[in-house]
């Protein structure tokens, strides 16, 4: 069953995108429906925002690996985003993330950024790490 997961971050609650988890794939999804307020000055979603869009569904992705609900913290240790098209006011976007390799410490991500037409908007592949929740000692 796929759950959406809306509001949990300040940057969710922010930006308003919400994250799908439950896919029989395994990858998690990350889509926004593009506002003027996602827009850069040239009327287009901000590459910012894809790049986060895309860096959530990753993320997401990465949890699911340790667990079903796809809130294990995972922590970016590299990202690169390639741009392709333009995505506008009025459309939905969607990011969805696959594994692509990865061991015990470091897993191996991608993920498409596309509109509701079908078009590849941006892409991405990272590098992600589970996080070691803070025991409240010294580093």
């Amino acid at each position: 069953m796929i759950e959406h997961i809306k509001g949990e971050t300040g940057t969710q609650r922010t930006l308003g995108y919400t994250v799908e988890v439950g896919h029989p794939d395994g990858g998690a999804r990350c889509w926004l429906d593009v506002s003027d307020a996602h827009v850069n000055r040239h009327d287009v979603l901000h590459g910012g925002i894809a790049a986060t869009l895309l860096d959530n569904a990753m993320g997401a992705t990465s949890s699911l690996t340790a667990d079903d609900s796809g809130r294990v913290p995972f922590l970016t240790i590299s990202m690169t985003t390639q741009f392709m098209a333009p995505a506008f006011a009025g459309k939905r976007v969607t990011a969805a993330g696959r594994v692509t390799g990865g061991g015990r410490s470091l897993l191996f991500l991608a993920a498409d950024l596309i509109d509701e037409d079908g078009r590849l908007i941006a892409s991405a592949t990272g590098v992600f790490k589970r996080a070691r929740l803070d025991t409240g000692g010294d580093a």
